[in-house]
């Protein structure tokens, strides 16, 4: 068996085709979603990613400004930043870069957005409007995931391992595969035979960070593999699922780059066009 290609580049290609032709709707309306993406110093990997979301926005017709401040701007002024932001009635979604420099409290920063206008789905709210079946922001890798398990066919009753269980992705990416029916085991650094349990599974998700984790002899034959990871090794990135032995088991796979991180933009764009629309309700 060799894998079927998850191809994260094709498949958001189609869905932002959709997302556009929703904002040219909305535009014919006089509304213009508008994304805004505040970052704080000059990493190149932050700024590179920011601008790749700008550019993005803005190919699908949407407005999209970058708000850079000073590695050393102080807490104070990036949360006022951000309640200006807030204030904008032209701005629909705001998205703050992360990692911030140490001097600037990350939580407090995204405990200032407006939730709604919080499109990344990180403020409290958001987060516990999700775990209580309430209209909200999803955070954008957990649906991109969800986008690509799409193609794959029903979640129904499906065994899935989630490997990793940080709140951006892990936590939230489970919650969603329960609301699909399927029975999800949520795996961490402590969990006792971690890798070898693996084979139980029908489908792997695996967003820890650690390159080779995952080889193909610790899959169930035919499993699902999402693998999130994205390391940086001896220039390369790579994930966290030693690709050319999965690929000989699974039945489909995500590739490390182009997999997973081309929908995660994608849903920034879904979740602006939500705000748009949601700010203009009746």
């Amino acid at each position: 068996m060799t894998a079927e290609l998850l191809n994260g580049r094709e498949i958001a290609k189609d869905y932002r085709a959709g997302l556009q032709s929703e904002v040219e709707k909305l535009k014919s309306q006089g509304i213009v979603p508008n994304l805004t993406v505040v970052i704080v110093g000059n990493d190149g990997a932050s700024l590179s990613y920011v601008r790749s979301k700008n550019k993005a926005a803005e190919k699908i017709g949407m407005e999209s400004s970058i708000v850079h401040l000073d590695e050393d701007t102080s807490e104070e002024d990036v949360l006022a930043e951000v309640e200006r932001l807030n204030n904008d009635d032209k701005v629909n979604g705001i998205l703050v870069q992360v990692p911030l420099p140490s001097q600037v409290d990350e939580n407090k920063v995204l405990e200032t957005i407006a939730p709604h206008k919080d499109v990344d789905g990180f403020s409290p709210i958001n987060i516990g409007r999700l775990y209580t079946g309430q209209r909200t922001f999803v955070p954008c890798t957990p649906l991109g995931i969800m986008e690509l398990l799409k193609h794959t066919g029903s979640l129904e009753g499906k065994t899935v391992a989630v490997v990793g269980r940080s709140h951006i992705v892990g936590q939230p990416v489970a919650k969603l595969l329960t609301n699909e029916n399927a029975t999800v085991t949520l795996m961490h650094s402590r969990t006792k035979d971690m890798v070898s349990s693996l084979k139980n599974y029908d489908i792997v998700v695996s967003a820890v960070g650690k390159p080779g984790l995952i080889k193909g002899s610790d899959l169930k034959e035919g499993a699902i593999v999402i693998d999130v990871g994205n390391t940086v090794v001896d220039e390369k990135l790579v994930g966290d699922v030693d690709f050319d032995s999965a690929k000989e088991v699974a039945s489909y796979i995500t590739p490390v780059p182009g997999g997973v991180g081309p929908l995660t933009i994608t849903m920034v764009l879904n979740n602006t066009l939500l705000a748009a629309k949601w700010h203009n309700e009746k």
